[in-house]
C-alpha cells in the first residue's frame, strides 16, 4: 500500500509536569518493594520449608514501561477528549484493566476499521506496543485523529528490516503467529512503500519443512494456498514458484529464540540446496527482542537450580508469557497462571494448557503437602511486580505463612 497522503497528527504526551504525576500513578499501580527487596538479595526467600526463587530477569520490560507511561499520559494530557486505544496496550489483563477504568476505550481488532472510520479530528488513538496496520494507520490519518504511538522500537525495528527487503525483491518470511497484533503490523510492512512486497507467515517447524521442500523442489500450489490459507498468512497476489526465489527471515519479536534460529538455519539450508552455499538469495537478521531473549535466558538459569514446580504469571495471549511456559514444561510441572487468584488451594491450580488452548485446573501435591517444597517464579515483559508479590504472598499463605513474615524476610 502506497504512503498515506495525510501525516498522522502524532501528538508528544511526555511533558515533564505530566510524566511525573503519570510515575507515580504507575508506581501506585504496579510497582512492588517486595519484590525488588528480593531481587536485591539474590531474588530468593527461605521461610521455614518453603523456598521462592524468582528469575533473574522477569516483568515489564523497557518498551511495555514506555507504553503504559504513554497510555496514562494520554488520557491526563486529554481529558476532556475521547480517548481510544487499538486493542489492548499490552497482553496483560491487570494493566488493560486499568486503562479501561480510566476512560479508555478498546476497540476490538476485529472492529477497528469499522470504529476508526466514525472518529473524528477532536478524538484521541492510542496506538499499542504491538504497533498497527498500515490500513489502519492510513485510516486514522484521514480521520484527522491525533495519535499516541506507543509502538515498541524492537518492533520498529523489524519493520525497517522487511521494508528493505521489498525494496530489494526479497519476500519477508516472518516467524510469528499470523493473526497476532505485531505480526499483522509487520506483514503489512512487508508489502514495502509501494504495496508490491510479498511476505509468507510461518509459525511452526513443520510449517518451515513444507516451505523449505517447495523452495528445493517446488510442489502443488494450491496445496500450498491450503497450507497457509486464513490470517492472512501471505501477501495479496503470493506466488510460491515466483516468491521464494528470494527470502528474507524476519521474526515476531516474542518468539522463543531457539526456534527462530532453527527456522532461519532450516531455510538458509534449503536455498543453498537449490541454488549453492553462500547464495545470494538469502538474507537474515537477529530481530528477537533483547527482553524477551533476557527473560527467556533468566529461566534456562533458573531451572539449573533444584526446583519442584514453576509457576509463569501473565496474560493468556501473551507470546512472549507462553514461550516461557513452553520451557518450563520441558523440564518441571509447570502452571501458566493470570494471577495469584488462580492459586485456589493448596490442591488446585487453575492455568492455562497451551496445547488444549483452555484454563483448566490441575491438582499440586507440592504445595498441599508439607514436606519441603521450592518454587520457581517468572513472569513475561507484560507482567507488573505487583502481580508476582500477590503471587509470592500467595504461595507462603497456602503454605500457613502469613504476609508480615515474608515482608519482614525480603
Amino acid at each position: 500500500m502506497p504512503a498515506p497522503t495525510t501525516p498522522a497528527r502524532r501528538v508528544n504526551v511526555r511533558t515533564p509536569e505530566v510524566m511525573e504525576r503519570v510515575q507515580a500513578e504507575v508506581e501506585t499501580h504496579y510497582r512492588s518493594k517486595l519484590v525488588e527487596g528480593l531481587r536485591a538479595k539474590g531474588s530468593v526467600i527461605q521461610i521455614a520449608n518453603t523456598t521462592v526463587r524468582l528469575a533473574r530477569d522477569f516483568g515489564f520490560c523497557y518498551g511495555v514501561e514506555r507504553a503504559i507511561d504513554l497510555a496514562y499520559a494520554a488520557r491526563r494530557v486529554f481529558a476532556e477528549r475521547r480517548v481510544f486505544l487499538l486493542g489492548e496496550i499490552i497482553h496483560n489483563p491487570e494493566v488493560n484493566r486499568q486503562l479501561t477504568e480510566m476512560g479508555i476505550v478498546s476497540i476490538p481488532i476485529n472492529q477497528q476499521e469499522a470504529e476508526v472510520a466514525k472518529l473524528t479530528n477532536e478524538d484521541v488513538v492510542i496506538v499499542p506496543a504491538f504497533g498497527a496496520e498500515t490500513r489502519l494507520m492510513d485510516l486514522i490519518s484521514s480521520r484527522g485523529c491525533m495519535v499516541v504511538d506507543t509502538t515498541c522500537g524492537d518492533v520498529m525495528s523489524v519493520w525497517k528490516r522487511v521494508r528493505n527487503y521489498a525494496k530489494t525483491s526479497f519476500t519477508s518470511i516472518i516467524h510469528g503467529k499470523a493473526s497476532h497484533e505485531e505480526t499483522r503490523a509487520t506483514s503489512s510492512r512487508a508489502l514495502g512503500d509501494k504495496g508490491d512486497g510479498n511476505y509468507l507467515v510461518v509459525l511452526t517447524l513443520a510449517d518451515v519443512d513444507y516451505v523449505c521442500d517447495y523452495i528445493r523442489t517446488g510442489g502443488d500450489k494450491q496445496a500450498f494456498y491450503e497450507r497457509f490459507k486464513g490470517a492472512d498468512a501471505y501477501s495479496p497476489g503470493f506466488d510460491p514458484d515466483k516468491h521464494l526465489m528470494r527470502i528474507g527471515v524476519a521474526n515476531q519479536t516474542t518468539m522463543l529464540k531457539s526456534e527462530t534460529e532453527e527456522i532461519q538455519r532450516r531455510l538458509q539450508k534449503a536455498v543453498e540446496d537449490r541454488d549453492s552455499v553462500g547464495s545470494p538469495n538469502f538474507q537474515v537478521f537477529d530481530t528477537i527482542c533483547g527482553a524477551t531473549q533476557e527473560r527467556q535466558d533468566s529461566l534456562f538459569g533458573l531451572l539449573q537450580q533444584p526446583l519442584d514446580i514453576l509457576l509463569v504469571v501473565g496474560g493468556y495471549n501473551s507470546s512472549n508469557t507462553a514461550h516461557l511456559v513452553e520451557i518450563g514444561e520441558k523440564q518441571l510441572p509447570t502452571f501458566f497462571i493470570r494471577t495469584a487468584e488462580c492459586l485456589t488451594s493448596l490442591e488446585q491450580i487453575i492455568h492455562f494448557d497451551l496445547h488444549l488452548k483452555v484454563e483448566t485446573t490441575s491438582y499440586s501435591g507440592k504445595l498441599s503437602s508439607m514436606e519441603p517444597v521450592t518454587i520457581g517464579i517468572t513472569a513475561g515483559a507484560s507482567c507488573p511486580n505487583n502481580l508476582i508479590e500477590d503471587t509470592i504472598l500467595r504461595v507462603f499463605a497456602l503454605r500457613g505463612i502469613e504476609a508480615a513474615s515474608v515482608r519482614a524476610v525480603a
